[in-house]
């Protein structure tokens, strides 16, 4: 099992604000993000959501499903202040999974620990970030590691290849040379 942690979520949220930190400038509103219905204002937006649920579902353990609680963000937030929200809330994750017993399990369509808890945070931010970078017309890709790293505690049955170009191809973002297009995926957080 991978051992992705609060420290690789870290790495990705400081790389999604490195990446998308100098366009802030821009309306993020008026551009969707890559092949998104969202926005690239929106698609932040749900990074952010999503970091804080994982860091509830981290810290309060709940078995059965997601906590009750949910993310609002200031409808005239600027681009740079949405930023600041991902880096807050991903600062929560951190903290939660560093206060996580390693058999802490907590509810993502199943018992998840919190290694899935981590992947899952890494993955919605790199591949949001791709979506916005693709929104904003920016080159980046996602780092090779942490790419790995979700691949190999979120999707194993991916294929072999580089890693970023293979979970791009398993989230439906990519080609890989000699697969079809993916259309739907689902993340194995849950333990069996």
């Amino acid at each position: 099992m991978s051992g992705v942690g609060g420290k690789d979520v870290d790495r990705a949220v400081a790389e999604m604000v490195r990446v998308l930190g100098p366009h802030t400038g821009r309306d993020w509103r008026a551009v969707r993000a890559g092949s998104l219905e969202w926005s690239c204002w929106t698609t932040a937006a749900h990074v952010a959501h999503d970091l804080l649920a994982y860091a509830g579902q981290v810290a309060g353990r709940p078995d059965d499903a997601y906590l009750p609680f949910d993310l609002a963000i200031a409808e005239d937030a600027a681009p740079a202040d949405v930023l600041r929200v991902v880096r807050a809330v991903g600062a929560l994750l951190v903290g939660a999974l560093a206060g996580a017993d390693p058999d802490t399990r907590a509810w993502h369509w199943g018992p998840a620990d919190p290694t899935g808890f981590a992947a899952m945070g890494v993955a919605e931010t790199l591949l949001h970030t791709h979506d916005i970078t693709q929104g904003l017309g920016l080159t980046w890709r996602p780092p090779e590691d942490l790419c790995a790293a979700v691949l190999g505690r979120l999707l194993p049955d991916a294929p072999a290849g580089d890693p970023a170009q293979v979970l791009l191809w398993a989230t439906g973002r990519g080609e890989l040379p000699g697969r079809d297009r993916v259309t739907a995926w689902v993340w194995r957080a849950a333990l069996s």
